[in-house]
């Protein structure tokens, strides 16, 4: 397995890219860079490229609403060029509150902009002359334009024609799509002993209509990760996320991620989360999280138990080992999982 690593949405993006070009001798193979409503992605990961030498660099996620489909692959083909063909496409649908609230898009047909999406991007990597008559419509029909438009191919030669798209998917719908079309998957808060469980039958049914030329699905997924002989106090560093994603990513009836972990077999203890959320008890919420959850979502503790963790997720299917170091010693925690993922 690779190891990849996650920039936090609000630290300082310098000393945040700094602390990743010392991972990278360290042995990190990727980092992935978030975008709710901060920063925008793409701005941190040219950075990123001017200041790293070989780590991948993605987005996770760039949310499908916020940017056209041309836009999404001229900013994909730019990166791997100041990144000497390092960059991977990383999408997802973000939710209702952040697309309706923050954009002002209506969040409609996720599923199918995702697909429409990915096929656009292709088009335009391989210099195609863009054009598509579904959700997104190229070029735009004369009844809803001047009647200019015509089918464009990219002007510049992008460095690859074949950019990597992951996708971040919870919803068994979405992970058939994933498993079908793209080149990874970024599941969140996975549980690699629950996974086949959860997902293994959306992932089949995708599976079965994947194209050979994509090759396996890459899988990324993983936690906080600490290693020590009294570092497992830390897994509680995860309360705050996981109340907010639970308890706050959505409202009653529409967050996947209470559903999620529902399916985990957590439903009283997610309904309880968002309940004390939702009313502004952030505090309680984290302080409901369960510590089994804390536990089966990370990888804190002895190196003995961290192997056994590495041992699991790779057994799940996981081809990327996406880590938050917590504990004192970043670079030390990558090496090790460097060395346990071999």
């Amino acid at each position: 397995m690779r190891i990849s690593t996650t920039l936090a949405y609000a630290t300082d993006p310098r000393e945040a890219v700094e602390a990743v070009a010392a991972l990278e001798e360290a042995g990190l193979d990727a980092v992935w860079v978030a975008e709710a409503y901060g920063f925008d992605s793409p701005t941190i990961m040219g950075y990123l490229a001017a200041k790293t030498s070989r780590v991948l660099i993605g987005s996770a996620i760039l949310p499908i609403y916020s940017r056209t489909p041309a836009l999404l692959a001229q900013t994909a083909a730019g990166l791997d060029a100041v990144s000497g063909g390092r960059a991977i496409l990383g999408l997802g649908a973000s939710g209702p509150q952040v697309i309706e609230g923050w954009h002002g898009i209506e969040y409609d047909r996720p599923l199918g902009r995702t697909r429409e999406i990915i096929g656009i991007c292709r088009q335009a990597w391989r210099r195609e002359r863009l054009t598509s008559d579904g959700i997104y419509q190229l070029p735009l029909p004369p009844e809803r334009g001047t009647g200019l438009g015509k089918p464009l191919k990219m002007l510049t030669r992008p460095v690859r024609d074949q950019i990597p798209i992951y996708v971040a998917a919870l919803g068994d719908r979405n992970v058939r799509m994933t498993a079908e079309l793209a080149d990874g998957w970024l599941p969140f808060l996975f549980i690699p002993e629950q996974a086949a469980e959860v997902w293994g039958p959306a992932l089949a049914t995708g599976a079965a209509k994947r194209s050979a030329e994509l090759g396996p699905l890459e899988v990324v997924a993983g936690g906080p990760v600490a290693i020590g002989a009294d570092v497992t106090h830390l897994r509680d560093l995860a309360r705050p996320l996981i109340a907010l994603y639970v308890g706050g990513m959505g409202a009653k009836g529409r967050n996947f991620y209470h559903d999620l972990v529902s399916r985990y077999g957590y439903a009283a203890e997610a309904d309880r989360i968002q309940e004390l959320y939702l009313a502004g008890h952030t505090a309680e919420a984290a302080a409901a999280v369960p510590a089994e959850l804390l536990e089966r979502t990370s990888l804190i503790g002895p190196e003995s138990y961290v192997r056994d963790r590495v041992q699991a997720f790779r057994e799940a299917g996981v081809t990327m080992l996406n880590v938050t170091p917590v504990g004192p010693d970043p670079r030390g925690a990558i090496a090790t999982l460097k060395q346990l993922a071999q």
